[in-house]
């Protein structure tokens, strides 16, 4: 019903799951058939994650993170005070992270229950990752890429020149890579140290 913004996601059952302007999440069928669509109340611009149990998770526009049975029926939501267009982190502990333009980032249950949120200085469009030890890597448009510790509180932040919309990737050697407004690419290791830059057009 409108152009898509988002990445698709992949189930175990070959489903393929993404987000429209429209409003809408849809599931797709492997061989291109409909097989539903969760309507939401704005925009989803948020790339959905598939939990091990079928569940689908993702954020809209209206300000809520959803999660959605995998027969397309509503199993809770979250309310956050901005538009959720980052895309959700799902660890191996049962935890969900998330972003949102209310300036938070956010880790919830599998039930939506809210473990900890973490303030950064502005709006969080940028997917969070997470490392091998359970630190939690995103960025905002404050310049900034966060570390958060499992518990919520902040491990390092590192300042780049313009908003960190990208979404970090965070290897197996712990190295963390990021992209910024400013034109770099940025290589971290896990204490926020700068090991390289590489420069864009």
């Amino acid at each position: 019903g409108a152009d898509s913004l988002t990445s698709p996601s992949v189930g175990a059952d070959g489903a393929v799951y993404v987000g429209s302007n429209d409003g809408n999440l849809y599931a797709v069928e492997p061989d291109g058939t409909e097989r539903w669509r969760f309507q939401t109340g704005a925009p989803v611009r948020s790339s959905p994650a598939v939990g091990s149990d079928g569940t689908v998770y993702v954020g809209s526009d209206d300000g809520v993170f959803y999660a959605v049975n995998s027969d397309g029926t509503q199993k809770w939501r979250f309310v956050t005070g901005g538009a959720v267009s980052s895309s959700p982190a799902v660890d191996r502990d049962g935890l969900i992270y998330f972003g949102s333009s209310d300036d938070f980032l956010y880790a919830l249950d599998f039930d939506g229950g809210q473990v900890w949120r973490f303030r950064t200085g502005d709006d969080v469009l940028s997917s969070p990752a997470v490392g091998s030890e359970g630190t939690v890597y995103v960025g905002s448009n404050d310049n900034f890429l966060y570390a958060v510790t499992p518990d919520g509180d902040l491990s390092w932040r590192f300042e780049t020149a313009g908003d960190v919309r990208s979404s970090p990737a965070a290897a197996d050697d712990d190295v963390i890579y990021v992209g910024s407004d400013d034109n770099f690419m940025y290589a971290l290791d896990r204490n926020g140290d700068e090991i390289w830059r590489f420069a864009t057009a």
